[in-house]
């Protein structure tokens, strides 16, 4: 069965607008901001899954492994449908579905709950194999990873494994702002790449490049793009 994401009246330009709604304390603008134009082109041309079918089991799977400054990613989900424009203004609040670390038991839409960092990938990589397991074989699953959080070591036991298994139908995108506290020789892209990953890195606020990275073929292999965004000092 094929899933496709339905198409909302909002488009990349009204996401600044919708951001603006969230007036919260603590909202970690720039780890939000690195992140908004991968979510808008994974959402809007690339993912497999919409609002009135969020728990299809044919459907992509998208993990927000970089739980911390969610705006971006609670505005693409109200752009697309997934949650009421209504709830933005709330966000961060003690009543708010929205909090600082989006939930899956609040959120329709969100696959984790997000915020501990180094533990997305790896539970991609498990999803993956669970879907492999149930014969599911068309969804694919994509996780939005932060630089500074491949510092755990439990992304690295996941880069290993998935690389040595090939599980193609995985997708690991890390938005690179130079926040990362430890340098890896070659780059970030080096360190899949040795792993076996089919690898890529591309100006993150490019969103043909973004397209054509994310739907590249790579047969046999799982696949890391890493987006390129302004430093965060």
């Amino acid at each position: 069965m094929t899933v496709t994401a339905e198409r909302s009246s909002y488009q990349y330009t009204d996401l600044p607008r919708l951001m603006q709604l969230m007036t919260g304390d603590e909202k970690h603008g720039p780890s939000a901001t690195s992140t908004l134009d991968v979510l808008w082109v994974l959402y809007d041309q690339v993912l497999r899954v919409a609002p009135e079918a969020v728990d299809e089991p044919e459907r992509d799977r998208f993990l927000l492994s970089k739980g911390h400054g969610p705006m971006a990613y609670y505005a693409v989900l109200a752009a697309k449908g997934f949650v009421p424009v209504a709830w933005l203004s709330g966000f961060g609040s003690f009543e708010s579905r929205l909090g600082q670390h989006p939930d899956r038991m609040l959120v329709p839409g969100v696959e984790i709950g997000s915020g501990s960092l180094g533990h997305g990938l790896p539970i991609a990589v498990g999803t993956a194999l669970g879907l492999r397991a149930q014969g599911l074989v068309e969804p694919a699953v994509w996780t939005l990873v932060g630089d500074a959080e491949l510092d755990e070591g439990s992304n690295h036991e996941a880069i290993a494994f998935a690389g040595a298994v090939g599980i193609e139908r995985l997708h690991a995108v890390v938005a690179d702002n130079l926040s990362a506290t430890y340098g890896r020789a070659g780059g970030i892209a080096a360190r899949f790449d040795v792993a076996g990953w089919s690898t890529v890195s591309v100006d993150g606020r490019d969103h043909a490049a973004l397209y054509e990275a994310f739907t590249a073929p790579h047969p046999g292999r799982p696949r890391a793009v890493v987006a390129r965004v302004e430093p965060k000092f």
